[in-house]
């Protein structure tokens, strides 16, 4: 019951920046967790990037000192800040929450992707 809405995306050349953002609809789910996945052709899906509800953050060891992960509560919004970019970092970003609704249990809400394509 938890839409997710990714944005920002596009073709950005190695060395540049971008900024991805990640807007979850308003409800009355609690999400205590938000990450950032990516799939590039040909690889697996890897977590990017981590935002707990506590606000505790963790990057996968390939981004870590280039990528940021960060939120902003009042606008029910996460961002993936990423600079340095390289070849490497191609693929399609999926936000993804880990949420309830009241008490029910918790699930793994996905948005739609968005790409990122860094060329060299």
């Amino acid at each position: 019951q938890v839409q997710l809405v990714e944005s920002g995306g596009g073709w950005v050349q190695a060395g540049g920046s971008l900024r991805l953002s990640c807007v979850a609809s308003t409800s009355s789910a609690w999400i205590r967790a938000m990450k950032w996945y990516r799939q590039a052709p040909g690889k697996q899906r890897e977590l990017v990037a981590l935002i707990t509800s506590a606000g505790s953050t963790n990057v996968a060891d390939s981004v870590k000192g280039r990528f940021t992960i960060s939120r902003d509560n009042a606008k029910n919004t996460v961002y993936l800040q990423m600079s340095s970019l390289k070849s490497e970092d191609t693929g399609v970003y999926h936000c993804n929450a880990e949420a309830r609704v009241g008490g029910g249990s918790f699930y793994e809400y996905w948005g739609q992707g968005t790409q990122v394509t860094v060329s060299s």
